[in-house]
C-alpha cells in the first residue's frame, strides 16, 4: 500500500514542513519547466559539430543510449520525489535517504554545476541575440547580451510561479517548433544525404578503431539528458506533486529524446557539405544548414524561436537553482541561511535565493570577459560530470535504503521491479561518469584533466568547509528517515 490520496499539505506536514508556496503549477507547466531546462535545441546546437567531427553521423545513436539510461534514473527519482515532494530535489532527497553530510556534499557539487550551467547557457545564448539583431559578436557584446539574458530571467522569476509556468510553456512551444517542426521539415523537404549516412563513419576514425571514435562522441548524448530533475526542485509549487512530478520527469526524457533525434538527424540529412563538418573544417554549421534549407527569412524566424528557448532555459535554470539554495538554507545548512530562506509574502518565491542564482553567473561572465579565451570551456568542463555525480548520489542512496528494507510509500511506485531498475540506473550512471571523466590526449595536462580538476576543486572546497564549519551539526532537520516516513505516510489520514 502507498499514500494514494493524502492531501498535499498533510503530506508536507508528515515530512516536517509547512506550506509556504502557492501550488499554482500544473502537470504541463511542470513538464515545460523540466523540458526547457533539458532544452534539446540548446544541447543539439551546442554539440552538433563536435559530435560529428568526433564520431561521425553514427554519433546520433548516443541520443538513444543516454535517453534510455537517464529514463532509468528518472524512474528512481520518481519514486523518491513521490515520497518526498520537497523543494530542492537532490539535496532533500539525499538527506532523507542517507544523511546530512552526504546530502551537503551532493548539493554543494550540484549547486556549482547548476550555476556554471546557467552561465554557459547565457553565454551561448548571446550568439543568438547577436545574430537576431545583426550585432557583431565579440567579447563586449557577449558579456552585454549574457548579462541581459540573466537579468531578464531574474525579473521574470521575481514575479512569481505563475509567470515561471507561463514562460516555461512558451519556451516549450518554442523548443517543439525549433526541434520537432524544423527537424521534420529538414527530414522531409530538405534532405541532401541518404538515410544510410547514419551507419557511415565517413572516415572519422582515421587509421584507428571506430569504437574509440564512437566512445569519444558520447558527450553528444550525455550533455543533453539532464534537466528533468528540475521538475522536483519546485515540488512545493506543484499541485498533487507526488503523482504529477514523476510523470513530468518521464515525459521530459521521452519528448526530449524524440526531439533531439529529429533535430540532430534533420541537420545531418540536410547538410549540403557534411564532409567538411566531419573533417572539423566547419565548426558552426547549423546557421548555413538552416539558411540553405529555410532561406534567409526562415532562418531569421528560427533565430527568434531559438532565442525564446534560450531565455526560457535560463529562467528554468535560475528557478531550479534558487529552490535548491532555499531548501539548503531552510535546513540551516549554509551561512546566512535565514536571509537566503526568505520567501516573498506577495509573490511567494525565494527572492534572495534568486538573487544569488543570478549574481554568481554574472560574476563568472565578468571573469570570462577579462580572462583567457579558454576560460568558458574550463569553468564549464566539470559541470556535466558534477551533475551526473549528484544524480548518482541519489541513485546510490535509494539503493542503500532499499537494501535496508525501504519500500517507497508515494503514489508512484515501481513495485517489485524497483530494485532491478535501481541497480541498472546505478550501473548506467557509473558508465556515464567514467566516459565524462576520461582525460584527453592532447599532451596539455590542464586541458586533458580539466574535468577532474574542476570537480576536485569544487568537491575539495566543499569537504573542507563541511569538516571545518560542520554545518550539519547546526541543523536539526530530519535525515535518513526513508523507512520511518514511509510507515507514517501509509498510516496518514487520507482525503475523504
Amino acid at each position: 500500500m502507498s499514500s494514494q490520496n493524502i492531501e498535499d499539505g498533510n503530506h508536507l506536514a508528515v515530512l516536517g514542513y509547512e506550506q509556504s508556496f502557492d501550488r499554482s503549477m500544473s502537470l504541463w507547466a511542470n513538464f515545460a519547466l523540466g523540458f526547457t531546462y533539458l532544452s534539446p535545441l540548446v544541447g543539439v546546437y551546442s554539440l552538433f559539430a563536435l559530435a560529428l567531427s568526433t564520431g561521425g553521423p553514427p554519433s546520433v545513436f548516443w541520443i538513444l543510449v543516454v535517453a534510455g539510461g537517464q529514463f532509468l534514473v528518472s524512474l528512481v527519482f520518481g519514486e523518491v520525489v513521490s515520497q518526498y515532494p520537497i523543494h530542492g530535489g537532490i539535496y532533500p532527497w539525499t538527506r532523507r535517504l542517507w544523511g546530512r553530510r552526504y546530502a551537503w556534499m551532493a548539493a554543494w557539487i550540484y549547486i556549482w554545476a547548476m550555476v556554471v550551467t546557467i552561465t554557459a547557457v547565457a553565454q551561448f545564448g548571446s550568439g543568438f541575440v547577436a545574430s537576431t539583431f545583426g550585432a557583431e559578436l565579440n567579447r563586449g557584446t557577449t558579456l552585454a547580451f549574457s548579462v541581459a539574458l540573466l537579468l531578464i530571467a531574474l525579473v521574470l522569476n521575481f514575479t512569481g510561479t505563475k509567470t515561471l509556468a507561463r514562460v516555461a510553456r512558451i519556451g516549450l512551444a518554442a523548443e517543439l517548433i525549433g526541434v520537432i517542426a524544423v527537424g521534420l521539415y529538414l527530414l522531409i523537404f530538405a534532405r541532401k544525404q541518404p538515410f544510410s549516412i547514419f551507419i557511415d563513419s565517413m572516415g572519422v576514425e582515421g587509421s584507428g578503431s571506430y569504437s574509440a571514435a564512437f566512445m569519444g562522441a558520447a558527450l553528444a548524448g550525455l550533455f543533453l539528458f539532464y534537466g528533468f530533475e528540475a521538475c522536483g526542485d519546485v515540488a512545493e509549487e506543484v499541485s498533487n506533486p507526488a503523482r504529477r512530478i514523476p510523470t513530468a520527469m518521464m515525459m521530459t526524457i521521452l519528448v526530449g529524446g524524440i526531439s533531439a533525434l529529429l533535430s540532430f538527424g534533420g541537420y545531418v540529412l540536410a547538410a549540403p557539405d557534411l564532409q567538411s563538418i566531419v573533417n572539423g573544417e566547419d565548426t558552426d554549421p547549423i546557421p548555413a544548414i538552416l539558411e540553405s534549407s529555410l532561406g534567409p527569412v526562415g532562418a531569421k524566424i528560427f533565430l527568434l524561436v531559438a532565442l525564446t528557448a534560450f531565455l526560457s532555459c535560463v529562467l528554468s535554470l535560475q528557478a531550479a537553482a534558487s529552490r535548491l539554495m532555499y531548501s539548503f538554507a531552510r535546513d540551516g545548512m549554509v551561512p546566512g541561511h535565514r536571509w537566503l530562506a526568505r520567501v516573498s509574502p506577495t509573490t511567494k518565491v525565494p527572492t534572495n535565493a534568486l538573487i544569488v542564482a543570478c549574481s554568481i553567473p554574472l560574476l563568472i561572465c565578468v571573469m570570462i570577459y577579462f580572462g583567457p579565451e579558454s576560460l568558458l570551456t574550463q569553468v564549464t568542463s566539470f559541470a556535466i560530470l558534477g551533475i551526473y555525480v549528484s544524480f548518482q548520489a541519489v541513485v546510490l542512496a535509494a539503493l542503500r535504503q532499499r537494501l535496508k528494507g525501504w519500500k517507497p510509500a508515494g503514489p508512484f511506485s515501481l513495485g517489485a521491479a524497483g530494485l532491478v531498475i535501481n541497480v541498472l540506473a546505478l550501473v548506467y550512471g557509473v558508465f556515464a561518469m567514467v566516459l565524462l571523466a576520461r582525460p584527453g590526449a592532447t599532451g596539455d595536462f590542464v586541458a586533458d584533466w580539466i574535468v577532474l580538476i574542476g570537480l576536485a576543486v569544487v568537491a575539495g572546497s566543499g569537504a573542507l568547509y563541511l569538516f571545518v564549519a560542520q554545518p550539519d551539526k547546526k541543523s536539526d532537520a530530519p535525515s535518513g528517515d526513508a523507512i520511518e516516513v514511509a510507515q507514517k505516510l501509509r498510516s496518514a489520514q487520507p482525503v475523504r
